[in-house]
């Protein structure tokens, strides 16, 4: 079932009371802002090892400002005038760094840290090519972008939320209609991306999430975290294993180690707090012990309260990281992620069909998460290279029930309480000679799962769980050839599990891949990459868990299948600028067939329902395919820009392995733009708009879903007969900024939906009566056709 997302229809004073506060902050006397100047911190060391670079120099474009690095291979510049600067970092025998568009405040600077690759000519270590953003890793050099911080910083309509934010990525949507946030990739279904902080994984980054799936309604994850994300589409790394469409990697900063410092952000939906700082720093300048931690709390709940909403979203959230250096070459880290969600029931006052509808269709829904991890990095005492290791633990607990009168929450008709574990311990070695980089490491990982489950509506019910080990191993080598013109990659994994018929043949999830990016002009303005791989991913627990006639029936599901072939090309006019192009082709095999309604998984989980709750086959086929275009500009001198447009076919069969169906994904058009522009110092403006073609839906099954109703079924036949209109919508933002002594501010105004745009959704139904004969009439939800305005404020101090 989908929930469309509301908003404020009335908000004439709402936007009154918002202009009026902007133009009051707009014209605050600039005497106000009593600091000029602030500080730059930070580290230079070596990409491959993380060895200390002593003596780099460090110094800020344009101007004579600039510092060496000491011992430890830090620097400081000082009483550098407010404003926004692209800084270059130095060192003889390595690749020169150029960081853009980094802001100096009053206070609130974060370090900007340097990770300097060696030079092929160690006389030529000046030269460079391409700014950092645009450098892909060794391991992915096609099918990878990134996002800087200054970027998610000030994403419109974001709202803080990560998973919104990569949403301004090529090839990557969204949920079209619904109460959601899914992050779908090429076509791909959202539990076909990984999800990694600072090398842990994590099962989920939104709240409320699908069981089964990945989707929900608000990231949970804090944006002031984060050194940067990047984003694989194809072509990942060995290293990674259970991803099929997208590895996201979400790149945490390090706490201060000098001074304490907080962030205070109030936003359209949560207030957060952040706080770092140093731990044990006794009378030394700086210490070896830093923390990074936040809450956020949610009053989305209030507002929707108010404006009388049949379902309350109330939520709470945490980050935490712990760094410690025990030496010159080894380094240990502790972080975590959680998060509290209740979604409750509301009465409305003012019953209209729409909100009967939902009223009584809602799920009743109390989730925690939680993801612990601690790593331990240990340089290599020859320097060539080093050891990653480390232990996590992930809880994910889902109390979903369904009932026949939500009012009063009685007649339980549907029920699943469900815990998973995943204890997981990885190590990896990275060991590098002189033109190659060696990659190999194991993983495994105690799965634990229990669920109390029932479905009237199906006559089935268990309580009870799983318990099994998995496990994975890989390998992957990269080098420069033709005199550094071509790089090399080639690698293969094996995953395999204790719990299903034929996990142990580890045979059978070999995945060899291999990947290469040409530079075809000696200064490397153009570049040709392409990749091929194979890449499997394991079932999801609750439905390896799921139950039917006291078996587990799903025992002989096999790991989905998924070959990538990709290839593209990318200019680089300026090192700031990047055009590229690139094609696509990804074949599936052995995926999930729901052996009760012959189709594919991949046209379910996009609701709240639980994804995997039946007996399936692996048996399905699938493809998706299309090609992929990208302009982006870096923020270097006063905009930045992201324009992508990906045209894409998503198909996947079911019983029959013949017919080929639209995907619930298969919306075939995906054009976005996201740029922003500075005006001065003070004043930021920023925009955002996306365009997604006709998405596929499947009727409803009228005489089955009035059997089920509050539930209701579908006629999975006529998927792609029907399609929802075209989706568009475009947010605006502006920010204005202040540097006092003691703190900085920026208050910025979002405006979603500008030009009052309606969201497109799927028919909602409510059971009538007339002669005593049940009937589904059809109702119209509210679309989300208003304006929404909203202002938030962030502090540093």
């Amino acid at each position: 079932m989908h929930f469309q997302t509301f908003t404020l229809r009335h908000c004439a004073s709402s936007c009154i009371f918002l202009f009026s506060a902007l133009l009051l902050f707009a014209f605050l006397p600039e005497q106000l802002s009593a600091q000029a100047t602030g500080t730059l911190n930070g580290r230079v060391t070596d990409a491959r090892t993380g060895e200390a670079l002593i003596g780099a120099n460090v110094g800020i474009e344009g101007t004579s400002m600039g510092a060496s690095t000491n011992l430890e291979g830090f620097f400081e510049i000082r009483n550098i005038p407010v404003g926004n600067y692209n800084i270059i970092a130095t060192f003889v025998g390595y690749e020169r760094e150029r960081r853009i568009n980094i802001p100096v405040r009053s206070t609130g600077n974060r370090d900007i840290n340097f990770e300097l690759q060696p030079s092929a000519d160690a006389l030529d270590e000046l030269v460079f090519t391409v700014s950092e953003p645009f450098r892909a890793p060794v391991e992915n050099p096609a099918s990878f972008n990134r996002l800087s911080p200054e970027e998610i910083a000030t994403y419109p309509a974001g709202n803080s939320d990560i998973a919104k934010v990569v949403q301004s990525l090529p090839g990557v949507s969204g949920s079209v209609t619904g109460f959601r946030n899914d992050v779908i990739i090429r076509g791909g279904a959202p539990n076909e991306n990984v999800y990694f902080i600072d090398g842990i994984e994590i099962p989920t980054i939104n709240h409320f999430s699908t069981q089964g799936s990945a989707g929900g309604p608000v990231g949970l994850l804090n944006v002031a975290f984060f050194e940067g994300v990047e984003l694989s589409t194809s072509a990942f790394g060995a290293r990674y294993s259970n991803a099929l469409s997208g590895v996201l990697q979400f790149n945490q900063r390090t706490g201060n180690d000098r001074e304490f410092r907080t962030n205070f952000r109030v936003g359209a939906s949560e207030a957060g707090i952040t706080a770092e700082g140093p731990l044990f720093r006794g009378g030394e300048p700086t210490s070896n012990t830093t923390f990074i931690v936040s809450a956020r709390r949610s009053y989305l709940q209030l507002l929707f309260q108010l404006i009388d909403l049949p379902f309350l979203p109330d939520y709470w959230d945490y980050q935490y990281k712990v760094n410690h250096r025990i030496d010159a070459f080894n380094d240990v880290y502790l972080t975590g992620v959680g998060s509290i969600n209740d979604f409750r029931i509301n009465v409305p006052g003012d019953l209209t069909p729409d909100r009967q509808a939902i009223l009584e269709q809602v799920p009743v829904i109390r989730q925690r998460t939680n993801t612990t991890g601690i790593a331990w990095r240990s340089r290599l005492q020859s320097g060539n290279g080093f050891w990653l290791s480390s232990l996590s633990s992930s809880w994910f607990y889902n109390d979903f029930r369904r009932f026949r009168d939500n009012e009063n929450q009685e007649g339980l008709f549907a029920q699943n309480t469900a815990t998973e574990w995943r204890h997981t311990a990885r190590t990896e070695l990275r060991y590098f000679t002189e033109k190659s980089t060696w990659n190999t490491g194991l993983n495994f990982r105690v799965n634990q799962f229990q669920n109390d489950f029932f479905d009237d509506n199906t006559g089935i019910s268990f309580n009870d769980g799983i318990d099994f080990v998995s496990y994975g191993g890989f390998f992957q080598w990269s080098r420069p050839v033709l005199d550094g013109r071509l790089d090399l990659t080639a690698g293969f994994r094996f995953d395999g599990n204790t719990f299903t018929d034929t996990g142990n043949e580890i045979y059978r999830t070999f995945s060899p891949r291999a990947a290469a990016s040409l530079r075809l002009d000696e200064n490397g303005q153009w570049r040709m990459t392409a990749s091929a791989g194979r890449y499997f991913k394991k079932p999801p627990m609750n439905l390896l868990g799921f139950r039917e006639g006291g078996d587990f029936v799903n025992r002989s599901a096999r790991y989905i299948r998924s070959d990538h072939l990709t290839y593209g090309f990318e200019f680089f006019p300026r090192s700031s600028t990047r055009f590229g192009i690139e094609g696509f082709l990804k074949l599936y095999d052995d995926y999930p067939v729901s052996v009760a309604e012959g189709v594919s998984l991949a046209n379910l989980g996009g609701g709240f329902e639980v994804l995997g709750n039946e007996a399936i086959a692996s048996v399905g086929k699938g493809r998706t395919y299309g090609v992929e275009f990208v302009y982006q500009q870096k923020f270097e001198t006063n905009y930045y820009a992201i324009l992508a447009y990906t045209l894409f076919w998503s198909e996947f069969t079911g019983i029959e392995r013949e017919v080929y169906r639209p995907s619930s994904w298969d919306s075939r058009h995906l054009l976005s733009f996201t740029g922003g522009y500075r005006l001065g110092s003070n004043w930021e403006f920023s925009l955002r708009s996306r365009i997604i073609g006709r998405t596929p839906f499947a009727p409803i099954d009228e005489a089955r879903s009035i059997a089920r109703y509050p539930a209701f079924a579908f006629d999975f036949d006529r998927l792609g007969d029907e399609r929802l209109s075209p989706f568009s919508v475009t947010d605006i933002r502006i920010d204005r900024k202040w540097n006092f002594s003691t703190f900085s501010m920026d208050v910025f105004l979002e405006i979603q939906n500008l030009f009052a745009q309606n969201t497109p959704s799927e028919p909602s139904y409510l059971l009538q009566f007339e002669n005593d004969e049940p009937f589904l009439k059809r109702v119209d939800q509210l679309s989300d056709s208003s304006i929404l305005p909203t202002i938030g404020i962030i502090i540093d101090f």
